[in-house]
């Protein structure tokens, strides 16, 4: 008989591990699950209703930023618009909500990087993050471009970028396996071609040392995806607090059921009880 888990607490993203296929852990409260060797059994997530926030543990009737309450939202740095666009980043004109967090998070070294998750896109993550983002994405390959000395010269590459190329994944292809083959060596070339006008006024005004092409290897990654779903259902706890289906995969963030996906890393902070069920 298999054995059947039944844990309930907090939903945290993911941990991911990169590997061939990548590995998986399922973190409820404090107990970590491994995925991979769940693929092909019967899972159950139960919502019980109780949203807490991951920063300030206040209870909230919705979810924020994937997993902060409003007043946290409205002031937390991590949750400023600037993360999202960090072009418009302010820390230089002396208000950002949080300065130490903006100096450890925003004023280090971040990688402009390609990757294949449903085609080409750039993005950028702290250096640090390697390959993690890449993975949360679902990219297939994915290789660094430029390392810059902070996130905003981050997204001022990004910018320029853009008119080039996508910098958002669509994620229904992602999950559908549909990624065509490309070479991300030769599409780095060419996009560094197309953007060195910009670069070389980027590094003018912020030092030649601000910016750095890079000839690093890119990154292959496969994920344990025994079935690829041929239409895109969604489930959202809000709407239908019980998910019950056979795991069939995992990329990115989200789990492929028989009966539809869910995005774990949206539903962070919902109190739920995970269970694999006999099968």
């Amino acid at each position: 008989m298999s054995e059947v888990i039944d844990v309930t607490g907090r939903l945290r993203k993911m941990p991911v591990e990169a590997g061939h296929p990548v590995s998986y852990t399922i973190a409820v409260g404090d107990t970590r699950i491994p995925l991979n060797d769940l693929i092909g059994r019967p899972l159950r997530l139960d919502f019980n209703g109780v949203i807490r926030c991951i920063h300030c543990d206040r209870k909230t009737n919705k979810s924020f930023n994937q997993g902060f309450c409003f007043p946290c939202f409205r002031k937390l740095a991590a949750c400023d618009s600037c993360i999202m666009s960090p072009e418009k980043c302010h820390y230089h004109l002396g208000t950002c909500r949080e300065p130490e967090w903006g100096e450890t998070h925003c004023m280090i070294e971040h990688v402009v990087y390609l990757a294949n998750s449903s085609g080409l896109k750039v993005g950028i993550t702290r250096a640090s993050q390697v390959p993690t983002r890449w993975i949360d994405q679902g990219a297939v390959d994915a290789i660094p471009m430029v390392r810059v000395a902070t996130r905003y010269l981050a997204g001022l590459v990004e910018v320029a970028c853009k008119a080039h190329v996508a910098d958002r994944t669509n994620w229904q292809r992602m999950l559908k396996g549909e990624v065509p083959k490309l070479d991300l060596q030769e599409e780095r070339e060419r996009m560094l071609g197309l953007i060195a006008d910009d670069l070389d006024a980027l590094r003018a005004e912020h030092g030649e040392d601000a910016i750095r092409a890079v000839d690093e290897q890119g990154l292959g990654l496969s994920y344990p995806v025994q079935t690829w779903p041929a239409k895109i259902k969604t489930h959202n706890l809000d709407k239908t607090p019980e998910v019950e289906g056979t795991l069939e995969g995992i990329k990115g963030q989200y789990l492929i059921l028989d009966t539809g996906v869910i995005n774990i890393r949206k539903f962070t902070g919902y109190e739920i009880r995970f269970r694999v069920l006999e099968g």
